[in-house]
């Protein structure tokens, strides 16, 4: 058995897990209930006595936790933000941050495309609809919705992607199978987008004006926070469609619940929310909406391989051993980390 210790917050799949049996190393999972997290003591409890953390975005690392325990080795996050986790503090600390990046783009890409497609078509209404027994005969007017392709207009739509980093690509490719023009926004890659043969860069201005479905893929930065808010939404066309994988605050969550109320858009689809978990007053009641719980990423295979990243980062942390996917390398050659690294 190694020396030392994992506190995972949250269960991971089992594909994690056998990493850590395999290395020999000994864990403690936290969490008996899939529906419940930690509180804050019991954050701080558990990495006070262990060696290296593997936590979720769901809990928050900062000073106070990574000040917790002096002989912490590393954090282990599985997922691949990391806005919960102070990074600065940690280098400061010669604490090593790693995360789980690259697995999920697909999984995200495909995931923005069903919430494309069933805000769109009125899935889940039709859905509820016909399990409530309401159907009762076929009509002409019945849960009309718009065609991402060109349908039966004949009109190529419009695709604005706002965040063209890897999963933004991703959902610009799947647009080609609907024929779609595909608009682009993103401030730290025009060059790339105005060498690109999927997409054509536009300003955020004339992304929201001119597309028939604006999906977001930015990082969330200062920046980015309410990028979408008010005079955003009133931009978009009356018949355009808002759909959100990325962030939740990326959104004024009550300026969309007016503009879907007010028809200011077409219809939302949203996997992530401002105050995860809660949602904004109104927003579950407003029209023509879909809702999910944060499941971009969640195929057996993506999930499965996020756990095994984790854990072999968690297993490199124990080690004292430079992880593979660390986001602050530069802590390997601080005073704070070789310290840290001495400590029995």
């Amino acid at each position: 058995m190694s020396q030392g210790r994992i506190f995972i917050t949250r269960r991971i799949p089992e594909a994690g897990m056998e990493i850590l049996r395999e290395a020999e190393v000994e864990t403690t999972v936290f969490q008996k209930d899939e529906e419940k997290g930690l509180t804050r003591g019991e954050v701080l409890k558990g990495v006070a006595s262990c060696d290296v953390l593997l936590p979720l975005l769901t809990e928050p690392i900062d000073r106070e936790v990574l000040s917790a325990n002096p002989r912490l080795r590393g954090v282990a996050q599985m997922a691949v933000g990391f806005n919960n986790i102070d990074v600065d503090v940690a280098t400061e600390l010669g604490v090593p941050i790693s995360n789980t990046p690259g697995v999920l783009t697909d999984t995200t890409a495909d995931l923005t495309w069903a919430m494309l497609l069933a805000v769109a078509r009125r899935i889940p209404e039709a859905h509820n609809y016909m399990v409530a027994g309401r159907y009762k005969i076929w009509g002409p007017n019945l849960f009309l919705g718009a065609d991402p392709s060109p349908g039966g207009s004949g009109r190529r739509k419009v695709l604005g992607i706002v965040g063209y980093g890897r999963i933004g690509q991703a959902v610009a490719r799947r647009a080609m199978g609907f024929e779609m023009d595909v608009l682009a926004f993103d401030p730290y890659a025009r060059q790339m987008i105005e060498d690109d043969e999927l997409a054509t860069w536009a300003d955020l201005p004339e992304l929201l004006a001119e597309s028939d479905f604006v999906s977001l893929h930015p990082l969330l930065t200062d920046e980015t926070h309410h990028l979408i808010s008010e005079d955003e939404l009133q931009a978009m066309k009356r018949t355009a469609y808002l759909i959100n994988a990325a962030r939740g605050p990326v959104i004024d969550e009550k300026a969309l619940v007016k503009a879907l109320n007010e028809r200011w858009i077409a219809g939302a689809a949203l996997d992530v929310y401002e105050n995860e978990p809660a949602m904004a007053e109104g927003l579950a009641e407003a029209p023509n909406t879909v809702l999910l719980p944060h499941i971009a990423s969640a195929s057996a295979d993506t999930r499965g391989r996020m756990a095994s990243m984790a854990a072999t980062n968690a297993v490199a942390h124990m080690r004292r051993e430079p992880a593979p996917n660390c986001v602050n390398p530069e802590v390997y050659d601080t005073d704070a980390y070789r310290e840290r690294m001495a400590r029995p």
